[in-house]
């Protein structure tokens, strides 16, 4: 597959006190003729928020609408979800939409802890409520310093949920960063699983410490799967799997060309890539430099 890269779409610059910069971990939904992109923006202090834009599917370049608020904004003093909110993914349950995040917490011994909460929307998406003040997902032997939910499938007899674990953290140059990898498991209402029954999907090679962020697809010959990496050399790359049941991956990072530019948003690093398929285009929205912090661009596969 080839992907064609078309440029920047959209970056905060400061035009709010909750949005220096940034917008990270986008998500889209195809609304009719536009497409709406939600991402994490974040203040002055690095703490994300999410909003959305919406931009013309026939032309991703062209932006419509940018949200003035947050949708969904940072937890009370105390919770899981009080330093921060990225996107996972976001489903249509009957006549709800359900936004799967991550949240971080400031804690002192490491970084930070991130797990998985809900939010419902019965306004189409425009704003979000809590489903709970606690995490879906809490620690497990398997993950104990975090557990981020990115694609949720609603399936015939259920949800498969793919999520990642964080299990240990890694020093490079002294630096602590947290090690995970990618596990799938099985839910009945899509609110409840253990991830310490899970299956694990897609693990790092040698060369890398962490692997994550999967966003999942059906095909006609099954699953595929596009995710973000990381190298001990700090190379941070976009990944790419497929699988005939959703269960058993098989990495094929060689057919993913979304690479970093040789200038430009994405000159550092190209990452976080979501596909969306409108009539006879197929997209790829990623983010650029900093995981974000340069904004959302995008790219479309060209047939060869």
């Amino acid at each position: 597959m080839r992907w064609e890269k078309k440029g920047l779409i959209y970056c905060p610059h400061g035009e709010h006190s909750w949005e220096k910069d940034t917008f990270m971990t986008p998500h889209t939904v195809l609304m009719d003729d536009k497409i709406r992109i939600y991402g994490g923006v974040r203040d002055h202090e690095g703490v994300s928020r999410i909003k959305y834009i919406e931009v013309d599917a026939n032309d991703p370049s062209k932006v419509l609408y940018v949200s003035d608020r947050p949708c969904l904004d940072i937890g009370e003093p105390g919770t899981f979800d009080d330093n921060g909110v990225i996107l996972g993914d976001i489903i249509k349950v009957r006549n709800e939409w359900w936004m799967y995040y991550a949240g971080f917490q400031h804690v002192q011994k490491v970084k930070f802890y991130a797990f998985s909460g809900l939010a419902i929307s019965k306004d189409q998406g425009k704003t979000f409520e809590r489903y709970s003040e606690v995490p879906l997902v809490d620690r497990s032997p398997i993950g104990k310093f975090g557990c981020c939910i990115h694609t949720v499938l609603q399936e015939e007899n259920g949800f498969k949920i793919y999520y990642a674990v964080i299990h240990s953290w890694r020093y490079l140059k002294g630096i602590p960063y947290p090690s995970y990898n990618i596990w799938c498991a099985d839910s009945l209402d899509g609110k409840t699983f253990s991830p310490s029954v899970g299956h694990l999907c897609v693990d790092t090679d040698d060369s890398e410490y962490r692997i994550g962020r999967p966003k999942v697809y059906r095909t006609a010959n099954g699953y595929e799967m596009f995710y973000t990496r990381d190298t001990i050399n700090k190379e941070y790359l976009a990944g790419y799997a497929v699988s005939p049941d959703g269960r058993n991956w098989e990495r094929k990072d060689e057919l993913l060309n979304l690479k970093k530019s040789a200038n430009g948003f994405d000159s550092e690093m190209a990452c976080y890539p979501v596909k969306l398929i409108y009539k006879n285009h197929t997209y790829l929205f990623y983010n650029g430099n900093g995981m974000g912090k340069s904004g959302v661009g995008y790219a479309e596969l060209i047939e060869e």
